[in-house]
Order: structure tokens, then C-alpha cells, then sequence
């Protein structure tokens, strides 16, 4: 049985089995396909979600430059 096994079957995995180039480039695609589905579940618009974040990152660094002139808390040492 062994040997019907051995001769049915020599060499017909060859064919059905992509390139490992493109294999890897089929793996990678699938990644970051899921990348996105992680970053978007749960959020209907994640373009707005991600311009609102930029939004904020921006502001935050605009509050740091002028934060040192516009602080209004003040140090007590008593």
C-alpha cells in the first residue's frame, strides 16, 4: 500500500503550492488587511476617527508651546 501511496501521489504537491515570494507577499497583504480591521472595529468613520486624532495631537503640541506663557497654575511653596 505503501508503495501506490508513493506513486499516486509523487510530485503533485508541486503544482498546487504558490511560490514562497509570493506566498510571503500573500501573508503580508492578509496582515495588514487584519491591521486595519483592528484599528476600525467598532468605529463607523475611521478616516474621521484618525483626522479627529491628528486634530488633537496637533492642538496638544500647540498648548505645550505656549503652554509656559499661558499657564494659569502657579506654584505655591509654602
Amino acid at each position: 500500500m505503501g508503495s501506490c501511496l508513493a506513486i499516486c501521489f509523487k510530485g503533485g504537491g508541486d503544482l498546487d503550492q504558490p511560490s514562497m515570494e509570493l506566498r510571503r507577499q500573500q501573508q503580508a497583504e492578509a496582515a495588514e488587511r487584519r491591521q486595519r480591521e483592528l484599528e476600525g472595529r467598532g468605529v463607523k468613520d475611521p478616516e474621521a476617527l484618525k483626522r479627529k486624532q491628528k486634530r488633537q495631537e496637533e492642538m496638544e503640541k500647540a498648548q505645550l508651546t505656549q503652554g509656559n506663557k499661558d499657564s494659569n497654575l502657579k506654584w505655591q511653596v509654602s
